[in-house]
């Protein structure tokens, strides 16, 4: 198998086994030393697969019904783009719909590495006006100090 086919086979179990909300086949798709950065929320990020399993449970009680799919992907040697959507009803039957793109790093048979910009959906109705004009209001990203 080319890796090529061996990446995207990879992306295919881990959508699969998101989908079968199978716990332990979610986290086999993961080497033990799995890299997570999360460059919007730096703070989330994470090695480990441990936390691969903890992440998951919690989104699978969070939302029972989520299901991903994966809209479009690319392969460049083991790195690949995904776009993702993930969607569902909360456990509290609000709407839960997020959006983004992952970058994996597949060099074997499971993933190394991955890069999330993954969003909720913001339904806030705020056209681009309002939207540039709440960004620029947002506080600084820096954590206050005591």
């Amino acid at each position: 198998m080319n890796g090529f086919s061996n990446s995207l086979g990879v992306l295919d179990k881990l959508v699969a086994a998101l989908n079968a909300h199978d716990i332990d086949a979610v986290v086999a798709c993961f080497a033990e030393d799995y890299r997570n950065r999360t460059p919007a929320h730096p703070d989330r990020g994470f090695v480990g697969r441990d936390q691969v399993r903890s992440n998951w449970i919690q989104i699978f009680a969070g939302v029972p019904d989520i299901t991903a799919a994966v809209t479009r992907a690319t392969v460049d040697g083991s790195q690949v783009w995904s776009e993702w959507v993930m969607t569902g009803a909360r456990a509290d039957a609000q709407l839960f719909d997020m959006r983004g793109v992952i970058l994996f790093e597949i060099p074997a048979q499971s993933i190394q590495s991955a890069t999330l910009y993954l969003e909720l959906v913001d339904m806030s109705g705020e056209g681009p006006d309002q939207g540039v004009r709440s960004v620029l209001a947002a506080p600084p990203h820096s954590k206050e100090q005591s």
